[in-house]
């Protein structure tokens, strides 16, 4: 069609290529890198891309008049169009930088607060990350909200008749995960936002997972605000997105207070930029922006019908060499679910499960995941989770279950 971009054809070879770190060696076996719902590797566009920056056109932005302010300025701007695209957000003006999703959603929370009354509510669901239970915590201790709780179904999926009972005329804010950083489970995002706003409640959608594997579109969803970080995303870390609605970024007070985020200081007033800028407030990330805004380029080279059809097949040959394994358990079993595989063996630990692994060069994650009430909600402590990206193979997926019969064999 003309005038359509081509996508780049899915060459696994070339991908892993482009990926330094994949070549190196840990123990003396090959890297298998399966630690990627924490944070993924870069490619060289990315590292490549921040360097040239460095090298070439670098300054503070916004305030400077001259020639390398204007460049990074254009630079950093060019990458906040970009993650206004990636999201489908109406206006850049939508789009606020932040250090990544835990900062987005307590400056969404310290936003908040100052229209919280003791009694209002604030639903989340058994499965969110601690990034979006703390803030709310915070909101309950200083202010009096209720925090309610919803519950999942036996398939690690969202409970949608419990969260219809929890939202109700007290309901301030809905905030839970597009996806699972440790199910996998994607929630219905567009029906929890109708739900939502039937009763005049906000909605904030955990996008630190869903943004990697899912094709996000926020004027779709109808969330009133979406985070993402950037490292997960194969892009830097200390970065990442709050896109807000404008209505809802006009009546959120500034969460910090410096230089960028003013119109006017005096010394016996200020007043305050418009959105975002009004949220970012004194020198912000800027290498770490642009180098998020490759990432992104990176990313959508790609037909995205391809890279989720490439990471479910290694999910779906993960999670079948491991269901038969006597004694092993997976957690998260719905039909769409994202390519994140967390799992219980009995009679092992996962730090000892993980430990062993990594003698074989195989990296996982083990630990509660910073999600410790889905820990309570599955009867463990902690589990294992191996997490694939764009960049693993079937041959890495085989050496882990080779890797994970071996440290059975030691533990069980």
């Amino acid at each position: 069609m003309a005038g359509k971009r081509m996508s780049r054809a899915f060459d696994i070879g070339a991908i892993r290529a482009e990926f330094p770190i994949l070549s190196r060696e840990v123990n003396g076996k090959p890297l298998v890198y399966l630690d990627n719902a924490a944070s993924a590797q870069k490619p060289n566009a990315v590292i490549d891309r921040i360097a040239d920056q460095s090298r070439t056109a670098y300054a503070n932005v916004h305030r400077g008049i001259h020639t390398l302010s204007n460049e990074t300025t254009e630079a950093y701007e060019a990458a906040r169009e970009k993650v206004r695209a990636f999201l489908n957000a109406p206006s850049t003006e939508n789009i606020v930088f932040t250090k990544g999703s835990t900062e987005g959603i307590n400056l969404v929370a310290s936003a908040l607060a100052g229209r919280i009354e003791p009694g209002d509510e604030i639903v989340l669901s058994v499965m969110e990350h601690h990034s979006n239970i703390v803030p709310w915590h915070f909101l309950r201790e200083r202010h009096g909200a209720v925090l309610k709780w919803v519950g999942l179904n036996a398939d690690g999926s969202l409970d949608m008749e419990d969260l219809a009972r929890a939202i109700g005329p007290k309901t301030r804010m809905v905030a839970l995960t597009h996806m699972s950083n440790v199910l996998g489970t994607v929630t219905d995002m567009a029906e929890i936002c109708r739900l939502a706003h039937e009763v005049g409640a906000e909605v904030l959608a955990d996008g630190s997972q869903a943004a990697v594997h899912l094709k996000v579109d926020v004027q779709a969803l109808g969330c009133d605000w979406y985070v993402m970080t950037g490292h997960k995303l194969y892009g830097p870390t200390g970065i990442g997105a709050l896109y807000g609605t404008a209505e809802a970024l006009d009546r959120a007070r500034p969460y910090q207070g410096g230089g960028e985020m003013i119109e006017i200081v005096t010394r016996d007033r200020v007043t305050y930029n418009t959105a975002p800028h009004k949220f970012e407030a004194g020198t912000p990330p800027i290498l770490e922006a642009i180098g998020l805004g490759a990432a992104l380029d990176w990313m959508s080279a790609f037909d995205h019908a391809d890279v989720v059809a490439h990471e479910t097949a290694l999910y779906r040959r993960a999670h079948d060499g491991l269901r038969g394994v006597n004694g092993l358990t997976i957690h998260g079993d719905t039909p769409d679910k994202g390519a994140v595989l967390a799992f219980s063996l009995q009679g092992a630990h996962p730090h000892d499960l993980a430990q062993i692994l990594d003698r074989y060069g195989i990296a996982i994650r083990a630990g509660h995941h910073c999600a410790q009430p889905l820990m309570e909600h599955l009867g463990v402590s902690a589990t294992a989770r191996a997490s694939f990206a764009i960049y693993n193979t079937a041959d890495e997926v085989d050496a882990f279950i080779a890797a994970l019969a071996k440290a059975r064999e030691m533990l069980v």
